[in-house]
């Protein structure tokens, strides 16, 4: 059976809300997970509930915090929970490795421990943008700031297997983020990309622009780490600024909240459809394991769909795709 490994002390609520999310996900889903951390705290939050017949705690004493250097951080703390979970999965004891600890770490010990896919220059972070349609994937939100050509033509074919065969998005359209449509538009990095992406054979359909991400125009977003960071935040402050604000007019006269109590149940499944928590986390791309980065916020539900997630790319083989994808190419 395959087996998760969960960071039991990465997030900013470790380790209730990670044990509590590992519990339900365990119960829920039937998957079997290794929790990683300090056992005479994550014993107490295990045992007698139910899903605990599926945890397996592998006592892990250190902790690596937000503030910490990731690279010096895995390096240090070998018997961290984050270097932990990463272990299980390079020994082939666990499938996928869950964490909502410092991102950059939780990259690091992926690289460092679990490793690269062989032809794979960087690895990718993703992301699920809600839009009118559904959802669309964003590679990469954050891994890389500085990038070379080939590294997003690496993010788009990775990208499209991720959606092809975990979202189930048949021959999924890709599209390379810039300030405009035409093909000469943007920075001589986006123009080298375009011209690449073009000679592939991926649903390559041209430059995209911010606005069509939301519209549902396209499958896959392919963009540089620096700026698909600012666009995921973006979107993150954007859905919280509108529901405040409509907050605030719907209970502003009695009209407004009459009309208010007609919309809700709309409004409750939009809210649904733009809360994070429902994605569970950011799969890692081009590692020799599936890696979800979750949120550091992440509570319960976020943790247990962040474990879904895994599983999800475990069983589609994910991982065994990619680096099909990789051997194809060197072998052109």
């Amino acid at each position: 059976m395959t087996k998760i490994a969960v960071d039991g002390f990465g997030g900013d609520y470790a380790p209730e809300q990670i044990v509590e999310g590992a519990l339900q996900a365990a119960d829920m889903y039937g998957i079997s997970i290794y929790l990683t951390g300090d056992e005479n705290r994550l014993k107490p939050l295990v045992n007698g509930k139910a899903g605990s017949s599926r945890i397996e705690i592998v006592h892990a004493p250190e902790v690596i915090t937000m503030d910490e250097s990731p690279v010096d951080a895995v390096r240090k703390k070998k018997q961290s929970s984050l270097v932990a979970a990463a272990e299980l999965v390079r020994d082939n004891k666990a499938a996928a490795l869950v964490s909502a600890g410092s991102t950059g770490a939780t990259m690091a010990a992926s690289l460092f421990v679990i490793r690269r896919v062989k032809g794979v220059e960087r690895p990718a972070i993703t992301s699920l943008m809600p839009t009118v349609s559904g959802v669309c994937l964003m590679v990469d939100v954050g891994a890389n700031v500085d990038c070379r050509p080939s590294h997003l033509v690496q993010f788009a074919q990775m990208g499209s297997v991720y959606a092809e065969n975990v979202l189930q998005i048949p021959n999924p359209r890709v599209g390379l983020l810039n300030i405009g449509h035409e093909p000469g538009k943007g920075n001589q990095l986006v123009q080298d990309v375009h011209e690449r992406l073009a000679e592939l054979p991926l649903n390559f359909i041209g430059n995209i622009e911010g606005r069509d991400i939301p519209r549902g125009d396209v499958d896959v977003v392919v963009c540089d780490g620096f700026v698909g960071n600012v666009v995921l935040k973006f979107a993150e402050g954007l859905g919280g600024s509108l529901f405040d604000m409509m907050k605030e007019e719907f209970t502003r006269t009695l009209s407004s909240k009459l009309g208010a109590v007609l919309l809700k149940p709309g409004l409750k499944r939009i809210k649904k459809q733009m809360d994070y928590t429902e994605y569970g986390g950011a799969p890692l791309l081009g590692v020799k394991g599936v890696t979800i980065v979750a949120h550091g916020g992440s509570n319960a539900k976020a943790i247990r769909n962040a474990i879904r997630v895994a599983k999800e790319g475990v069983d589609n083989k994910i991982v065994e795709t990619i680096e099909e994808l990789m051997i194809t190419r060197e072998g052109d």
